[in-house]
């Protein structure tokens, strides 16, 4: 039976209460900065009516155009069994080419790179603007300085990734009704406004639009990265499909978050016009000194303070959904090689997606204050923002090629006559982004070239240490059949070696019967195996196969993702009566090879280095794999990488 029959209707609205709570706190708070940078562009040299309504016809056809047309409508089908993203997306992918894989691997690791680009700008963006709000209160401009801004926005940023390793299954409830409340709000707000100016309305003649571009050259591409701010956070709409599923997700787009979103703009436009007007009665031209935070001028006064308490509510939200997206993203990048093993702790009792990654919480937050201290105003941010998001959606529609083209089997001029407009439209933007490099683009690009070449560094070394086992290895039957010939002496107990190879004798295996000289009587070789489906049905969980009197092979498999527990799922084939052993009580052996740094051989000497400092900063495999730390046993030899 498909989710969608499972569906009830309360289901129905639970889901996409969670939702708008989760998958739309990013986008749903982008109406803080977008308009206001965008008209900030336009205003360089002086702005009219038809500018204002070109920038804002700009801002309504990007959300159509990219979020609905693009994600909501094509890019939510090429699911990979319900999970999105792009690391679910490379994995199909990958599953499709085969053994041209590669291809799906490196777009993959390139966007989940420049996606901890996002995961770091967007809470320091979203919290700074709100907080800049304070601002626009009666007499705020001179109460409350730039230092102040900054040190608020601080301290909520310190408590919000405090209180991560507590887990958010407790205040993530309070996230759908606190963001329903914000786009009701938005949009009345706007509606409110729109009333005042029903000419705004025109704005959604894409005449406006085009018009602007051709008139204003290279501004008009300023113009239009500064737009694409409206659309930040679109890759939460497939990333947290997983999550809510696909209706929930775009009911909540139709129904409430898309007609908000569009209110608010129209309404910050009029306001804006009424502005203008008001200049030009005064016989003042309009100038970039005189843009404003619009989102908060257009609240009454004394309802500002309200609504400013809850876009902080609001930004913090979306950057808790950020956050959590980016320890989602790392368990799967750990799952599939791409960075090295890493402490995950489950947060929730009921709830396997609720996770918490240390390392990944307090580097997040290293980054988030180094860039509120750098540029101290959200303005100043937000040239740094669009070129993460715009170079992820360019790797996502290449993705999605590849799935069309391979794995839904279309026609190639058919694939790329879908793909083509869309993979326009990004390049479009990324090109608009790339103008800003130096105002503070060039902050995700560092970013992601850092994340991006580690995950190059321990893929390389990775290779080289499997080439080398690879070279020392011995077949399993090989070596099963030389012990039958000859036997060695035999131990009491059950003895359980780890390996990615279960082909191959394990390392571990060879160094015991070198050194010790004994075999156990009962010998386990178990292979942890990440497929490239987000789960794994229970069923397929576990393959076993008896070699001989000596030896049974095990190949356990998880989703990428899932957290392997071996103990536990060789205690569930026992208890199937698949296995005769008891895996608390036995003995696991693992290899662990001692690395040294050769500039002759394998990667240069500094990125042996940098291998080397992951190798040794990774998590235990005892902890990965859930094996109790005292029934470990580790042999293992040097590799020169």
């Amino acid at each position: 039976m498909s989710r969608k029959a499972q569906l009830s209707r309360p289901a129905l609205i639970a889901l996409t209460i969670g939702a708008i709570g989760v998958v739309f706190g990013d986008i749903g708070t982008s109406p803080l900065y977008a308009f206001r940078e965008a008209l900030g562009q336009a205003a360089s040299d002086g702005l009219t009516r038809y500018e204002v309504l070109g920038v804002l016809s700009l801002a309504l056809w990007t959300l159509f155009l990219v979020v609905t047309v693009k994600y909501v409508l094509f890019l939510m089908r090429a699911n990979n069994r319900g999970e999105g993203g792009v690391l679910a997306l490379a994995a199909l992918a990958r599953r499709a080419l085969g053994w041209r894989s590669r291809t799906a691997l490196v777009l993959g690791a390139a966007g989940a790179a420049l996606f901890y680009g996002d995961a770091m700008i967007t809470p320091a963006l979203s919290v700074l603007s709100a907080v800049e709000g304070l601002r626009t209160l009666p007499g705020g401009s001179h109460a409350v300085n730039e230092t102040q801004i900054m040190l608020i926005t601080i301290v909520l940023m310190i408590g919000l990734f405090a209180i991560q390793a507590r887990g958010t299954a407790r205040v993530s409830a309070l996230f759908g009704p606190v963001c329903i409340l914000w786009f009701v709000v938005i949009g009345g707000l706007g509606l409110w406004h729109i009333a005042d100016g029903p000419g705004i309305l025109f704005a959604f003649n894409p005449y406006y639009a085009g018009e602007f571009l051709v008139t204003h050259g290279v501004l008009g591409l300023f113009v239009l990265g500064a737009v694409f701010l409206t659309v930040t956070g679109v890759e939460a709409l497939t990333a947290d499909m997983g999550h809510f599923g696909l209706k929930p997700i775009r009911l909540g787009w139709f129904a409430l978050v898309w007609p908000a979103l569009m209110l608010n703009y129209l309404g910050q436009g009029a306001y804006a016009l009424h502005k203008l007007d008001a200049f030009a009665a005064a016989g003042r031209v309009f100038g970039p000194n005189d843009n404003a935070d619009w989102f908060f001028l257009m609240a009454p006064d004394a309802v500002r303070p309200l609504l400013i308490i809850l876009a902080m509510l609001a930004t913090i939200i979306a950057s808790q959904a950020v956050i959590t997206g980016a320890y989602s993203l790392t368990q799967q990048a750990v799952q599939l090689g791409l960075l090295p093993r890493l402490r995950i702790r489950n947060t929730s009792a009921d709830y396997a997606g609720q996770i918490y990654l240390p390392s990944i919480n307090w580097l997040l937050l290293v980054g988030v204050l180094v860039l509120v201290i750098q540029f101290r105003t959200s303005s100043a941010m937000a040239a740094a923002y669009g070129i993460a998001v715009t170079g992820t959606m360019v790797v996502t529609t290449c993705l999605a090629y590849l799935v069309v083209r391979h794995r839904w089997r279309w026609s190639r001029p058919w694939a790329i006559g879908l793909i083509a407009p869309f993979l326009t439209l990004d390049l479009v933007f990324f090109g608009a982004n790339i103008l800003r490099v130096v105002e503070g683009g060039w902050v995700p690009l560092v970013i992601a070239a850092c994340i991006g070449f580690t995950i190059f560094t321990w893929v390389r070394g990775k290779s080289i240490v499997r080439t080398f086992e690879q070279r020392q290895s011995v077949p399993l039957a090989d070596l099963a059949a030389a012990l039958t010939r000859r036997p060695p002496e035999r131990v009491e107990g059950t003895a359980i070696f780890l390996t990615g190879n279960p082909e191959s004798a394990p390392g571990a295996l060879l160094h015991n019967l070198k050194h010790n000289k004994v075999l156990h009587a009962t010998n386990l070789i178990a292979s942890v195996r990440t497929t490239d489906r987000p789960q794994v049905d229970p069923d397929d969980r576990c393959e076993i196969k008896r070699l001989d009197n000596n030896f049974s092979v095990v190949v356990l498999r998880y989703g990428f993702m899932e957290s392997p527990d071996v103990p536990r799922d060789l205690a569930v084939a026992s208890q199937a009566g698949l296995l005769s052993v008891d895996p608390m009580k036995a003995s696991y052996f693992i290899g662990r090879n001692t690395l040294k740094a050769d500039a002759e051989v394998g990667m240069p000497i500094w990125q042996d280095r940098i291998f080397m400092f992951l190798q040794r900063n990774a998590s235990d495999p005892t902890d990965f794999l859930r094996i109790p730390p005292g029934k470990v046993l580790e042999l293992g030899e040097q590799v020169t990488v």
